[in-house]
């Protein structure tokens, strides 16, 4: 079946097998947050990005294979809602970043702009952006012989960057680094995963940039 990242609460899982990583994403808890959990292909080591809500529809995906680390894009309380107990349950590490590590639970260790995180032998390197809150971080996976993936949280939907709730600060910040760490430094056929909703691609996006900078959201 070809992935197409359509998910909703309670619908099944979206597989998507990359070259290193398979890629499993559900739709969980009111707020329909994406969460995605990742599996290296060469030894099984699973990272999940975002224990968003409801922890036994985690765990039930993380199943028996284990959980070597949590990651927590950002800190609104929709996406850490089961951090704890999946922590609890899975012994995993808990890693956020660094500006935004004091607002989510049970953080073990931050990350920095250019850090990596292991999923197995394949990584995952930290992109910080700021303005949809102040230590939001967004995950580059470069497929090997394929092409980049970005776990963007909610500083990158398809439509337009994150909420800055009218900040006019914030979303010049975000849109700046959007445009610079991510449309200016990767290519169109680089898909993103959001933290709600539809994925896309950057090259889908990438011509209605000056619009959302025009519009101011």
């Amino acid at each position: 079946m070809t992935y197409t990242g359509d998910v909703s609460r309670g619908s099944a899982p979206a597989v998507r097998e990359l070259r290193g990583l398979t890629v499993t994403k559900v739709s969980v808890g009111p707020m329909d947050n994406n969460a995605y959990l990742l599996r290296c292909a060469s030894d099984g080591t699973q990272v999940l990005i975002d224990a968003a809500n409801d922890a036994a529809t985690l765990l039930d995906l993380i199943g028996d294979g284990g959980l070597a680390t949590v990651v927590t894009t950002h800190q609104h309380g929709d996406h850490h809602g089961a951090l704890a107990e999946v922590v609890e349950a899975t012994g995993a590490r808990s890693v956020a970043g660094v500006d935004d590590a004091a607002g989510i639970p049970v953080v073990t260790d931050t990350v920095r702009d250019g850090d990596t995180i292991a999923v197995g032998d394949c990584a995952l390197e930290v992109i910080h952006v700021v303005g949809h809150t102040p230590g939001s971080i967004v995950l580059l996976y470069r497929e090997p012989g394929g092409i980049a993936h970005l776990f963007t949280g909610d500083s990158l939907f398809p439509g337009g960057v994150g909420n800055t709730r009218g900040n006019k600060k914030n979303f010049e910040s975000l849109i700046t680094d959007v445009e610079t760490k991510l449309f200016d430094r990767l290519p169109d056929d680089t898909w993103f995963y959001p933290g709600h909703g539809k994925d896309s691609t950057l090259g889908r996006e990438r011509p209605h940039l000056p619009e959302w900078r025009s519009r101011g959201w």
